[in-house]
């Protein structure tokens, strides 16, 4: 009994430790700059065209780590260890540095270091958990959730304190390093390297894989524009900090939450089903705030998508490997590049098209039709 305990506790401690590692890379080095924007439009004269630029900046990072993770033959520890003290480094530089240029290098660098945090923590840890990977690694994933809600919590504090967002930048980098340290349980293990499967090989692309990979990439798409515009778009229904301030933490409460409950309903629905009903909610989230122009609008569309955005990836992800069991990681990548190329295309559209709200809707719009459609052909094909 006392070894099965010890031996729940490491499980426990693995889960925990990745949780704040991923806390840290989403949280920080991935999103930090959705409720950090409003500040940098204020205080940098950041417009919504450079913001996209620097969003989709991040997200080509995010695929370039994707794709260099699956290749790399480095050891997890130090992986993980490079990777969260230069997502800290980077994001204080965004606070010590001026110029779109070196902006757009350093939120790449973040997006390269959080993909590598994501890939190398779920490769290692998640087989280390045994029997208990269904319920932990909802504890491991929820480190995204969490990490949104820190953020969005610290900078709405920036912003009633009247920070700028250089200095907003350097203590998310100190908040990096000091949730970094949570996760020492496990950085000073020595995690072996996960094996590779030699000789398996993916399925071929079917046209139904084909299917699933288009509405994969139209998720990308579809959750990218709040994900990177909704607390700027909140300041401009309701400038009160104190208000528009929750689009962000109530954004990743959902995302925690529905991760939490990602695995139960991932085991009495099948991934399509859930996937299908995901796009659904995502589309109507996304014109809540037009429908609604004010703080009620804004929160249930953050509800909305934070809450169907990892439960949308989970899904996503495990019918991959479904559809490749034998060697999942060559089918999961092409489902994180479809991903990426749709996330890239997202804030590409803000920067390129002409300037203004009606602009920002019509991309909602857009999207929410996608999304409508790419679900119903999801529920269409559920059985397959």
């Amino acid at each position: 009994m006392g070894a099965s305990a010890q031996h729940d506790d490491r499980h426990l401690s693995l889960a925990l430790s990745g949780m704040w590692m991923l806390a840290v890379a989403m949280g920080i080095g991935r999103f930090a700059f959705t409720p950090l924007l409003p500040m940098m439009e204020q205080d940098a004269g950041l417009s919504l065209s450079l913001g996209g630029w620097l969003g989709a900046s991040n997200y080509v990072g995010y695929l370039l780590g994707a794709i260099t993770a699956i290749r790399l033959r480095a050891s997890p520890l130090w992986m993980l260890t490079g990777s969260l003290a230069g997502i800290a480094l980077v994001t204080a530089a965004m606070g010590l540095t001026h110029g779109i240029g070196m902006w757009l290098l350093l939120r790449c660098l973040a997006g390269v270091g959080s993909a590598w945090v994501l890939v190398f923590a779920s490769a290692w840890m998640l087989p280390q958990l045994g029997g208990r990977a269904a319920t932990l690694g909802g504890v491991l994933f929820s480190g995204v959730g969490l990490g949104i809600v820190l953020a969005g919590l610290m900078c709405m504090g920036f912003l009633l304190a009247g920070w700028s967002s250089a200095s907003g930048w350097r203590m998310l980098a100190l908040a990096a390093l000091a949730l970094s340290l949570f996760a020492l349980p496990a950085l000073r293990a020595r995690p072996p390297l996960a094996a590779r499967t030699h000789g398996a090989q993916a399925p071929r692309l079917s046209g139904e894989m084909l299917q699933l990979m288009l509405s994969y990439a139209v998720f990308g798409f579809g959750y990218i524009i709040p994900a990177t515009f909704l607390p700027s778009m909140a300041k401009k229904l309701l400038p009160d900090p104190a208000l528009f301030g929750w689009a962000w933490p109530v954004f990743g409460l959902a995302a925690l939450l529905a991760t939490l409950g990602a695995g139960w309903l991932l085991t009495r629905a099948t991934n399509r089903a859930v996937w299908g009903v995901s796009h659904l909610v995502l589309g109507g989230g996304l014109v809540f705030p037009i429908l609604l122009p004010d703080l009620g609008g804004i929160l249930l569309g953050a509800l909305c998508v934070g809450g169907t955005f990892m439960m949308i990836t989970s899904a996503g992800i495990q019918e991959a490997r479904r559809l490749s069991p034998h060697d999942p990681a060559a089918l999961v990548a092409k489902f994180t590049v479809a991903f990426a190329i749709g996330q890239i295309l997202g804030p590409v559209c803000v920067s390129l098209l002409p300037q203004g709200a009606a602009t920002l809707d019509a991309l909602l719009w857009i999207s929410t039709v996608l999304l409508v459609a790419s679900g119903l052909n999801l529920l269409r094909i559920r059985r397959g």
